[in-house]
């Protein structure tokens, strides 16, 4: 009995040691503790998510994300790890093998000597440094790879100190090509500012997951709490192949007329969609046009004559003109005094056009004519013509998913308490109304693209319902989101209205606007391979907020639809695309037709061209070679192209096709088949070999180097004014001779 009431005693006394320690411990060494337990353990690290793709139309990468690695050295991992040994001897001399991984990263980054290398790692070593950068700049995965292999690198990690941090960067992977759609964000921090990126940042960015860590024995271990939801991918409605075409189109004619703005949007008729959307900025620094302000939905400008089919499609469904062949108009000997201001044709230096029909009227673009019908009809009831360009649906705010979107202005006349038009309410974003002033010859000029505030792609949107049979469709950039391939929601084309005018009014304008190509100012816009309606559009416009400062600017404008008229056998086309083509310059001359009707011209040819479609076999004859001329770049288009057209296709090298990354090489024919060949890569800093590629790769390795490119000439590389291989600069000037 004594026995147990002994080990009683005892089992209590060591109960009332240990709480009498864990209160000890909770009390006065907790600080000791916690700083104890932050050694071995951090709490909710942040992980970030991967960003959705944005992809054209087709599915090809316009943005991405790319990795990028810093790269150090953990000298104390190196010591601990026992593989000091082969970095120093025994004696302390710097062992064969440092001397190799220098050599090597010399090979890597020419930048830096090897023996600069051995002097910059010794010094970290010497320091004992646990972050050493062993290069300041980030690499790519590529080039990561190839360091990550190098001798003492390639040892687990924990033994050779080589470490790497990992950071997912946006990419474009066609450089800047449609990038006033696609928008961009900030490097570091991934944060959208513009663009498609900032409307749909909710869905692509995702939503961050958490993590701790825990040190065991001398490393960390990872675990995760809850995971990363990635963003998900959106699907665009940009054509790469119309957008290339569309971007080098306006560029060729914004040079030659040494214009300073560009803007040329292609949509897709039925739809809606924007195929192509072009912004270019004349840059004075370098002389080159570069993607800048989306101008086609951002600038409120005066359209100009391109408004004239707006304003006789109203006095048409009004009942004013009941026929245009016999409906005349004295336009005299092209100038006119309207309300103590003259109204001027642009040929009335040479007298004029005379009296001219309603329909000749658009055709010539004449002001006097147009300007004298609305003012005949409407002059002592303005605010009935307004409300009609309303109801036609080119005021409609189209509310775009684009933060620098404008919708158009156009304001209403109202009367005073005497009855007279005195004053003009303009709705501005928001809703808000504010007056403006009315005046006797607002209602001329208005008539004419003048008085009023549009953007490129409100006036594309009336058009396109003119093609579309009546109905106005609202632009689509974006069909569909998808996760991991497949699609979560779907974006279905909206009708805005589903009949803008009469049958009798539609069918009306586009016979006027398919004359104004085949015998009016719109004859450069045409093809003899098909049938173009549109109208021709020259507006004067502000310099530096004045008219009267000695220099005139123009908005030179061309809006239509194609193929229109009648096909082949007599029955008449449904248009497939409608566009707008703005050119922005300074003096004389100035030509709406002349200028951005060319630019129209090339785009429309181009699609065209790629909408003809041909069997091989009915391609090739007895005396020809049925072997393609495959320009160097991007093979995997070039792959993928020949394997469908039947041709046998070998070659020494691997892609994947699915990831979209690029594989660079040749293509060469060899006996009856066709040879596909990998290139030699170079590093992110050494110029590569573009030679026979097309402008667009040649462009995208040059400047996703940081590089600048200026092109000469169309075609093919056949000359590079920096040899391969030589070390590259940011910002540096690469010029390319095309032919």
């Amino acid at each position: 009995m004594l026995c147990y009431t002994g080990i009683a005693v005892l089992l209590t006394m060591m109960g009332v040691a240990v709480l009498a320690k864990g209160f000890y411990i909770m009390t006065v060494e907790r600080s000791y503790w916690n700083a104890v337990d932050s050694l071995v353990k951090v709490d909710s690290i942040k992980v970030d998510p991967t960003r959705g793709n944005i992809l054209s139309s087709n599915g090809q990468q316009l943005a991405c994300n790319l990795p990028e690695y810093k790269i150090f050295m953990d000298f104390n991992a190196l010591r601990d790890g026992k593989a000091d040994t082969l970095w120093h001897d025994s004696l302390g001399n710097v062992t064969p093998t440092l001397r190799k991984l220098c050599a090597s990263l010399h090979e890597i980054f020419p930048e830096k000597s090897s023996e600069e290398f051995l002097e910059h790692l010794e010094k970290g070593y010497n320091k004992r440094s646990k972050y050493w950068l062993i290069v300041k700049r980030r690499i790519d995965y590529t080039t990561y790879n190839r360091v990550k292999a190098l001798p003492i690198f390639r040892l687990r990690p924990g033994v050779g100190g080589f470490a790497a941090e990992k950071f997912m960067v946006r990419n474009r992977p066609y450089g800047s090509l449609a990038s006033s759609i696609i928008g961009d964000t900030y490097k570091e921090k991934g944060i959208a500012y513009s663009g498609l990126e900032l409307a749909f940042d909710t869905v692509l960015k995702g939503s961050p997951g958490f993590k701790h860590r825990r040190k065991v024995l001398n490393g960390w271990v990872d675990m995760l709490d809850s995971a990363a939801t990635n963003g998900n991918d959106i699907v665009t409605t940009i054509d790469v192949g119309i957008q290339d075409l569309a971007e080098r189109s306006l560029i060729n004619e914004l040079r030659k007329v040494n214009a300073y703005t560009g803007v040329a949007i292609v949509m897709e008729v039925e739809t809606g969609n924007i195929k192509a959307m072009v912004n270019m900025d004349l840059d004075p620094e370098t002389g080159q046009y570069r993607e800048g302000r989306n101008h086609a939905i951002a600038d409120l400008l005066e359209p100009g004559s391109v408004f004239k089919t707006a304003s006789i499609m109203v006095a048409l469904e009004d009942g004013f003109i009941p026929d245009t062949a016999n409906c005349y108009v004295d336009t005299q000997g092209g100038i006119v005094e309207m309300y103590g201001s003259k109204m001027r044709d642009h040929n009335w230096h040479r007298g004029g056009y005379g009296r001219i029909n309603v329909s000749r009227i658009l055709q010539v673009s004449s002001n006097i004519g147009v300007s004298q019908i609305i003012n005949k009809h409407y002059s002592k009831n303005p605010d009935k013509f307004v409300r009609g360009i309303h109801k036609l649906g080119l005021a409609t705010d189209l509310k775009l998913p684009f933060p620098e979107y404008s919708a158009p202005r156009i304001r209403i006349p109202q009367k005073d308490k005497r009855g007279k038009y005195t004053s003009a309410i303009l709705t501005l974003p928001g809703g808000r109304e504010v007056k403006r002033s009315w005046s006797n010859t607002a209602l001329p000029w208005m008539s004419i693209g003048y008085e009023t505030q549009v953007p490129p792609i409100s006036t594309l949107t009336l058009y396109n319902a003119i093609a579309n049979g009546g109905k106005m469709v609202r632009p689509r950039f974006v069909t569909r989101i998808e996760r991991e391939g497949q699609t979560i929601q779907e974006f279905p084309v909206e009708v805005i209205k589903e009949k803008i005018c009469s049958d009798y009014t539609l069918g009306t304008i586009q016979d006027i606007l398919y004359k104004v190509v085949h015998v009016g100012l719109g004859k450069t816009a045409g093809s003899p391979n098909f049938h173009v309606s549109g109208k021709t559009g020259t507006a004067q416009k502000a310099h530096n907020g004045s008219y009267k400062n000695g220099v005139m600017d123009y908005l030179l404008s061309f809006c239509g639809y194609f193929p229109s008229g009648l096909d082949a056998d007599g029955r008449p086309n449904k248009p497939k695309y409608s566009c707008i083509v703005c050119i922005q310059k300074s003096g004389l001359p100035a030509s709406g037709g002349l200028m951005s009707g060319q630019v129209f011209h090339d785009i429309a040819e181009g699609i065209m061209a790629q909408n003809i479609k041909y069997g091989v076999k009915s391609a090739r004859d007895s005396t020809s070679i049925p072997y393609p001329d495959v320009k160097a770049g991007n093979v995997l288009a070039a792959d993928y192209v020949l394997k469908h057209l039947g041709f046998n296709v070998s070659g020494g090298w691997q892609g994947n096709k699915g990831d979209g990354m690029p594989v660079w090489g040749r293509v060469d024919r060899k006996a009856s088949e066709m040879f596909i060949q990998k290139t030699a890569t170079v590093s992110k800093n050494q110029m590569p070999d573009v030679l026979g590629m097309g402008a667009r790769d040649a462009v995208y390795l040059i400047e996703s180097r940081g590089a600048k490119v200026i092109l000469k000439g169309s075609g093919k590389v056949k000359h590079q004014s920096k040899p391969i291989g030589a070390p590259i600069h940011k910002n540096e000037k690469i010029t390319l001779e095309l032919g």
